[in-house]
Formats: C-alpha cells, structure tokens, sequence
C-alpha cells in the first residue's frame, strides 16, 4: 500500500517523466491524473464519486468561462495585424524621429514593442515584423550585432507585460481576479521594463557610441509629420479599442478583443485593399457616425434616437468594410490563415486546461494542495524566501514549458500560498494582483533563455544567415538580465505594482451593520377604509 503522503511527489515525478519523453503537455497531465485517480480509488484515499468533480469543472467551470473567449480573439487580432502593415508604418515614423540621434534606432525598436504590445499581446508577430523591417537598416549603418538582436527580441517580449498581455488574461482567471485590476498592476513594471531598456541603450551609447550611431533622416516638415501620423493615428485607435473600452468599463476584455478583431480587419482593408467610391463613402459615414456617436452620448444619451440612428450608420458601415475585406482575395486569404492559426492554439490551450483539470482534482484528492503549502511556508526567509524560490523555479520551469502550462499547472497549486503569506505584505486584495504580475515579469524571460526562447527562433528564421547563431544567444543575455532586474524590482518594491491600484477601503464587511427602523405598532395604524374606490 502506497503512503497518502507519497502520493504527490510521485505525481510530480510522473508528469516529469512524461515531460521528459516528449509526450504532449494536456494529455500527460490527463493521463497522470486518472492514472492517480484510480490508485487512489484502489488505496481508498477517495471514491468514484470525488472524481466526478472533473466533468463538472471542465463543463461548469472551463467551457462556460466568457473569460477565456478573450484568448481567441486576442490570437486572431494579432495575427491578422501581423500581415497588415501596422508594424512597418510606426518603425518608419519611430525611425525618422529618433533616428539622427545615437541608438536611435534602438530607441525605436523598443518604444514600438511597447506600443505594438499595448495592441496585440502576441510575441511572434512583434520580433518577425520588427527584425524583417529594422535589422537591414542596423546592418547598413553598423550597429552591433549582439545588440541589434538582444533589442529586437526583447522588445518583442515585452508584450507579455504590457496590458492586454494574453498572460495577464489567464493569470486572471487562475488567480481569481479581474482582469482590470490585473491590467492596472502591470503597467507600473511595463512602464519601467521600457526606462530601463533605454537606460540601457543611453549606457552603451556613452561607453560604445561607435557600436549604436545615429542615422540620417530623409524626411523633415510637413512629409515628416504625416508620415508620423500614419504611423501613430491607427495605434491609438485601437489601443481605444482594446484598452480604453476596458479601463472605461464600456467592455469587459473578451468584448474588447472582439472590437480589437475588427478594428484590425477594418486597418488591414484601408492599408492594403484598393478602396472604391463606395468604400471611401462607406468609411466617410463611419467616420462621421462615431463622431456623433460620441457627441450624442455626452448630451443627449444614448437611448434617444439621434444616437441609435448614428450607431446604426456607424455598424453599416463597419459591417460592409468587413464584407469588403472578406471579397479581397489576399485579404480573405489572410483572415483564413489567421483563424486556422487562433483555432490551432485556442484547441491547444482548451486541452492544456481539460489535463490540468484532471491533475489537479487528482492532486487535491491526495492532499497535494497541503503538500505545497507545508513545503512553500517552511522555506527560510519568510515572504522573501517564498518569493524567491517561486520564481527561480518558474525562471528554469519557462526552459521547458509555455507559459500557457506555467499558468494551467504550477499557478492553481502556488494562488493559496501566495494569498496566505502575501496577504500581511500588501493587504488581502492586492496579494495575487502582486503575484500575479511577479509571475508575469519573470514569464518574459521564457521567450529569451538561450538556447530555448522562442523569441530567438522567430529572430532566427527571418534575419540574413551570415549573422552567427551564437551572436543571437550572446545577444540576448543582458536582456535577460535587465529582465531579471526587473523581477528582483518587483519582487522587493511592491509598490510598482500596487500604485495604480484602487486603494483598500479598510472596512470589515463582517462589522457592517444596517439599522432597520422597527415596524409601526397597531395603535399608530391608521384605521382600514371600506369605501368605494374613488
């Protein structure tokens, strides 16, 4: 007979083993839950019943979870802004301002990453746009290697931190949170990822200017300005879109994500489709329709009928440049490509979470949760000791899993930890928010370890072969260390994390009282009528 307290080890030592074989993250995680499940069942340590929990949770709990939809939608915006061109118009504008400058270019790249993750949310996208336009450019006028890599893939990554991170999405949803307060935790740390990689670059221009030199600019005037403009005009669009209906509160984020798709949809139509009389009009009257939207619904509300007739111009409007970009042959290829893409990791990540479910009810039936928590509260150190080592083990963890995995498996297991022994630190409500965007700042770091990040593979797949493999991963080591700065700055400064957060209110709930006047004796009721009605 198999001890109860051995049995979570041995189900970690399971899933590693899996891991280690190649098998695929959901199904090793499903089979070594049932195949737990039912020792558990031989040795009594629950029944058939216990486990009937996990269809509940998966129909109840996984497949009813609005939330999520947001995956989707945030995976097919930034593949179709991908192809688009979006990436391109603000490197050129990003270019032709910092460019006369030393590190220019550099200053570029990284202010663009963060623009272009405020709007996205996807890694890829970011590092093969930005290396395919801006690497050439670097290489024409001599800029170092190992830094014209290391900038370009870790700007790309930065998009993991920057709101709407997909990854701030689903630590949300693990950790119990809104996602709006998940949102306003982050940009404190993303915000200051950005000063310290320009730091960085101001460093290396004072110390080896010849390795980040200026380039000239060709435009000036009013061809700059526009230029600038094109650039910079559809960004803040849809950061509105995506962002801004959040912050508002006049969308929850998978709603966001949608009115992001078709932002992007209706982008791709006016940058790369011949647009006809009747497109030009159709987007004059969408135009015109949200102004007055906007107007009418700071004045005369938006259930009156000058607004509901001015919504509905606005929605022809977006309904036929949608039409017209699905009759655009290129374009319908590349909204197809685009949504055979979000199905593919929409499927992965409803698979990812279906074995983790298993695991762990599995793991909580074994008394997994209490195995962790003894071993997280004995560390030395306390809360830094607890901080520390949960982020060095998710720092090697991200060596081998997505942060996807990281998310569905080890987060779940850490959230009643973290809320325990954070709680005294910052206070109950901003515990899993701290932790939370902790986890996240350190994730960065999984798409630039070499010799596993995915950053440098998408890096290597599009830059010119005659730059050196090695040249890549040596240069993206300081990134990394930059990024692990970071981690150390959160870890240690909670406030970068806390200061956007509403405050806590500092109310007991359970000493709220709510006085009710007592009910009027009989003697003070007036006498009952019997009269007719009048």
């Amino acid at each position: 007979m198999i001890p109860l307290e051995w049995m979570p080890p041995l189900m970690f030592a399971g899933l590693v083993v899996f891991l280690i074989i190649g098998f695929p993250v959901a199904f090793s995680l499903a089979a070594v839950g049932l195949f737990f499940g039912m020792i558990s069942m031989a040795q009594g340590f629950f029944t058939l019943d216990f486990l009937q929990a996990i269809p509940g949770r998966i129909f109840g709990s996984i497949l009813a979870n609005d939330l999520l939809l947001a995956i989707p939608f945030f995976t097919l915006m930034g593949a179709i802004l991908e192809k688009c061109g979006l990436a391109e118009d603000m490197l050129e504008s990003m270019g032709q301002l910092f460019g006369p400058m030393k590190g220019g270019l550099g200053y570029s790249v990284i202010i663009v990453g963060f623009i272009l993750g405020a709007i996205t949310g996807t890694v890829a996208a970011q590092v093969i746009a930005m290396a395919m336009i801006t690497m050439p450019v670097m290489m024409r006028y001599n800029y170092n290697i190992r830094y014209a890599t290391g900038v370009l893939a870790a700007s790309g990554t930065i998009t993991q931190l920057v709101p709407p991170s997909l990854v701030l999405v689903v630590l949300a949803d693990q950790l119990g949170r809104s996602v709006g307060d998940m949102y306003l935790g982050a940009w404190g740390p993303s915000l200051l990822q950005i000063a310290i990689f320009a730091i960085y670059t101001w460093f290396l221009t004072i110390i080896r200017p010849q390795d980040l030199p200026p380039v000239p600019r060709t435009l000036t005037g009013r061809p700059l300005l526009i230029k600038c403009m094109w650039g910079i005009i559809p960004a803040a669009v849809l950061i509105f879109l995506v962002l801004g209906t959040i912050m508002l509160g006049l969308a929850t984020p998978t709603e966001a994500g949608a009115l992001g798709t078709v932002g992007a949809i209706i982008l791709s139509v006016l940058r790369n489709t011949k647009m006809s009389r009747v497109d030009q009009i159709a987007y004059t009257v969408g135009l015109v329709a949200t102004g007055l939207c906007i107007l009418f619904s700071f004045t005369v509300g938006m259930k009156t009928l000058p607004f509901r007739l001015s919504f509905s111009a606005l929605f022809a409007s977006v309904i036929w440049l949608c039409w017209r970009a699905w009759q655009d042959k290129p374009l319908h290829d590349l909204i197809v490509a685009s949504m055979r893409a979000t199905m593919r990791i929409t499927s992965m990540v409803a698979f990812i979470v279906v074995g983790a479910t298993c695991f762990s009810i599995v793991f909580a039936g074994v008394d997994g949760n209490l195995w962790v928590e003894h071993g997280l509260t004995s560390l030395p150190g306390g809360v830094w000791g607890f901080l520390i080592a949960v982020n060095l083990l998710v720092f090697f963890l991200a060596f081998f899993l997505d942060f996807f995995e990281i998310a569905f498996i080890i987060v779940p297991m850490l959230a009643p930890v973290a809320q325990k022994i954070l709680t005294p630190v910052v206070g109950a409500d901003a515990a899993l928010i701290w932790f939370g965007v902790m986890l996240c700042v350190n994730m960065q770091t999984s798409f630039m370890h070499p010799p596993f990040g995915f950053a440098l593979f998408y890096l290597r797949s599009v830059i010119p072969k005659s730059i050196k493999t090695s040249d890549i991963y040596w240069g993206a080591v300081p990134w990394v260390g930059l990024q692990l700065i970071m981690v150390a700055i959160v870890i240690f400064m909670p406030i970068t994390v806390t200061f956007f957060l509403d405050k806590p209110h500092g109310i007991d709930p359970n000493t709220v009282r709510i006085e009710v006047a007592p009910p009027p004796e009989e003697d003070d009721l007036p006498p009952p009528s019997f009269g007719p009605p009048r």
